[in-house]
């Protein structure tokens, strides 16, 4: 009892001493500053002025107060720089990439939760190396165009819901979402979207989208923490028992797919290509089953957040979804879209870039760390400095974006905006697009997320209207502009809207197209 009595008493003690170390500010080189930004208390820095959700407002507040397109912050004497433009961020995160692709230290998420075997938060190491190498084997521009069938199959049973039951729109985006990665990943499908698998698979991303959040655990902000032990910090003990949740689901469903190898009745997919040439990974069975686990956490989660906000949009401005109608109707008008149509839907994909645009689904953006001291024009970034590219902000520059709160898929279809590129048969496309990341960091699954929007889109314009809803009274309801989740990544909250089949051809294409789908998927038992 008197041991643990003295723990506790040098608690603040330990904090004190590793906040006066650290908060110490070194001079920068000769010709070069520190970049502006807010002032800072003594000891915890900006800890306090940054809100809980959504800090990314904030961010954007500061940097247009300080007129830079880097600001500089400090959380309990840790450096953190806040990028404002897609510029500054490709010079620094792309250009020196060897310098700028690690990740922060993070104890409650990537160490506590993650045992360090999740890639999205593992530093530039030989591990997250390897881990890459064979997301990019499985999710590569040329072989993406294996998953077409895929796509549409999945897309088909999206819309056939969304018609019956319009008021589960969230749920039918994730049944996509879930279903296409699943086949993919896997090589299962998910068939009503309320598999008790996949409950557990939406369980595990929550806990991490809420584990990762900035602030949502103090051991972050002070990782000397981390030498308490377990009794003292209550902490561990949940983040340790939320792994082991994420850790058996992942390694049961790699398990699975061993053993239907042994009997051959494993189909292709990206677990059996790991366990395939697991040999030449030099990764472990843990490492493995968290890299094609996480492929399935991401791809699953970002494409349903990113329709979730395009029905936001068609709801809020109806002429862009008839324009959209129209566009559709010239391609196909006695059968749906298909990815193969996509080349001749330009504002199909103008649309869906907008919406990224507008409404980024990571819109504080993923932090990298800068490994080695920097200067960047005349700014100083020591090593170990926080680099964030802050997504809503970097999307809202008025030099590249002009009138940016708008929602307005025009600017990459003129010529007369600077977004404008052509041909129209190529461009606007997601290719590399900011939202996806920067750099050696960018999003591994970038090519079968954007086929997956572009397909969505065109297919929900096809296939249904949409109007918005109306009250007791007969009045329309406009939903919220912006009244989003917390966490990292951002969909919007539930809104009411009507939506019904354009006509009852449309719904017997789309019912004859179930069934011949039905009939011919791979994965029937």
């Amino acid at each position: 009892m008197a041991e643990t009595t003295l723990l506790i008493s040098l608690i603040p003690f330990f904090a004190l001493l590793y906040l006066a170390l650290f908060d110490a500010e070194r001079k920068p080189p000769k010709g070069t500053k520190y970049p502006p930004g807010p002032s800072r208390k003594p000891l915890i820095g900006n800890l306090l002025d940054i809100p809980a959700t959504h800090s990314w407002l904030q961010f954007k507040k500061w940097s247009d107060q300080y007129n830079s397109k880097i600001f500089r912050m400090t959380l309990a004497g840790q450096e953190h720089y806040v990028l404002s433009s897609e510029k500054v961020a490709n010079d620094l995160l792309r250009e020196r990439g060897s310098i700028y692709s690690s990740r922060p230290l993070a104890p409650a998420s990537a160490e506590l939760l993650s045992k360090n075997l999740r890639p999205v938060l593992l530093p530039y190491n030989d591990t997250w190396r390897n881990g890459r190498k064979f997301m990019h084997s499985v999710t590569n521009a040329k072989v993406a165009n294996q998953y077409h069938v895929t796509q549409e199959l999945e897309s088909t049973r999206m819309i056939a819901g969304l018609i019956k039951q319009p008021e589960r729109y969230e749920h039918w985006f994730r049944v996509y979402s879930a279903g296409v990665i699943f086949r993919l990943a896997f090589g299962k499908k998910i068939e009503t979207g309320d598999e008790d698998v996949l409950r557990r698979i939406d369980a595990v991303n929550h806990h991490l989208e809420r584990v990762a959040s900035p602030g949502a655990y103090l051991v972050d902000t002070f990782p000397i923490l981390m030498k308490l032990p377990r009794f003292m910090a209550p902490f561990k003990k949940e983040l340790e028992e939320l792994h082991d949740q994420e850790h058996s689901l992942f390694r049961g469903l790699l398990e699975d797919v061993r053993d239907r190898m042994k009997t051959d009745s494993a189909p292709k997919c990206w677990e059996r290509d790991f366990l395939e040439h697991q040999h030449e990974l030099d990764l472990t069975n843990d490492e493995g089953a968290y890299v094609v686990g996480t492929l399935f956490e991401a791809g699953s989660g970002t494409t349903s957040a990113a329709m979730m906000s395009f029905m936001l949009a068609m709801v809020l401005h109806p002429m862009w979804f008839r324009m959209l109608q129209a566009e559709v109707d010239q391609v196909s008008t006695n059968r749906l879209p298909r990815i193969d149509d996509i080349p001749a839907l330009p504002t199909v994909r103008a649309a869906v870039k907008e919406i990224l645009r507008w409404h980024p689904v990571t819109s504080g953006g993923l932090p990298h760390v800068c490994t080695k001291d920097d200067i960047y024009e005349d700014f100083f970034i020591p090593a170990g400095t926080v680099v964030h590219p802050n997504q809503w902000a970097i999307h809202r520059d008025p030099e590249l974006y002009p009138d940016p709160e708008t929602y307005n898929p025009q600017r990459w279809l003129d010529p007369s905006f600077p977004t404008y590129k052509e041909p129209l048969s190529e461009y606007p496309n997601l290719h590399n697009y900011s939202n996806f990341g920067f750099g050696r960091r960018i999003c591994p699954g970038q090519n079968i997320a954007e086929r997956n929007m572009y397909l969505l889109a065109a297919r929900i314009a096809w296939s249904v209207s949409i109007s918005k809803a109306k009250d007791s009274a007969g009045k329309e309801i406009t939903p919220p502009v912006y009244e989003y989740t917390a966490g990292f990544n951002s969909y919007p909250l539930p809104f009411r809207f009507d939506a019904k089949v354009r006509s009852a051809e449309r719904q017997a294409i789309i019912d004859a197209e179930l069934k011949r789908e039905a009939e011919s998927d791979p994965l029937n038992e």
